[in-house]
């Protein structure tokens, strides 16, 4: 598909990664939904870019049902392009100091990457689903947010592992349940990035773990993850994998 004049819709689109997919999108030509719990940061990138905001906590089914709805439409046009981006990364041990177990951080990350990956997904496919077929016979596509962590999760990681696994788990089918809408699913699976995620850290920890990427030696560019995304929309092939965006580096354990 060719980006000019479809609409799109970004979770997590207020920052980081989704910030940057969401300014890549407007850029080349699309109307973009920014959905974000953040209203107000939400707000403030859709006025940047000349797009729509939309606000839902995506661990919640039916307001992330009202929010697609919303956005599909105030788009102006017709909503075919789908991105999730939003996602947590707290690291916990599956057994801590003094024997303190983390199952309530488990549930947390696995409601917001994973159920709520789902639940985007879910709403926009019905939407896409119910528009008329383009002359490619495409309606649609929906790239997912996984992590190299699904195949290489260090410790402490379990949780994020689990969410990005099922994540990355789900593309191929989903892919293949939607292919008689026409509706392709992908997944991105990155690798270090600079995004809030890794601005906390002390800038000496940031260097050292960028001394362990191949090439390039340096955290991915948001950017770079949004160009992916752009060319998933546009290869009418690219469908049911998981693409790694990575600089050929794997994690150790910790």
């Amino acid at each position: 598909m060719e980006i000019m004049g479809l609409g799109a819709i970004v979770s997590g689109g207020a920052s980081g990664l989704g910030a940057a997919t969401a300014r890549h999108l407007a850029g080349e030509g699309a109307r973009v939904a920014v959905l974000d719990r953040e209203a107000d940061a939400a707000q403030a990138l859709a006025d940047e870019i000349g797009g729509v905001a939309v606000s839902a906590d995506v661990t919640d089914g039916d307001a992330v049902g009202r929010a697609v709805a919303t956005a599909a439409e105030e788009l102006g046009v017709a909503l075919r392009i789908a991105v999730n981006c939003a996602g947590i990364a707290p690291a916990k041990r599956i057994v801590g100091r003094e024997g303190a177990l983390s199952l309530d951080v488990f549930e947390q990350v696995v409601r917001v990457n994973l159920l709520g990956t789902y639940a985007v997904m879910s709403h926009v496919a019905k939407v896409m689903s119910e528009l008329d077929a383009l002359d490619s016979g495409e309606r649609g596509v929906i790239v997912n947010t996984a992590s190299i962590a699904f195949e290489e999760g260090q410790i402490g990681q379990s949780a994020y592992a689990a969410s990005k696994g099922g994540v990355a788990g789900m593309c191929l089918p989903a892919a293949r349940e939607l292919a008689r809408h026409g509706v392709r699913v992908m997944t991105i699976a990155p690798g270090l990035f600079h995004t809030p995620m890794m601005e906390g850290l002390p800038p000496e920890t940031t260097e050292a773990i960028a001394a362990n990427i191949p090439f390039p030696q340096r955290l991915g560019d948001p950017a770079e993850y949004a160009r992916l995304v752009a060319d998933i929309v546009r290869n009418p092939y690219l469908n049911g994998t998981v693409i790694r965006l990575d600089g050929a580096v794997r994690l150790p354990p910790k």
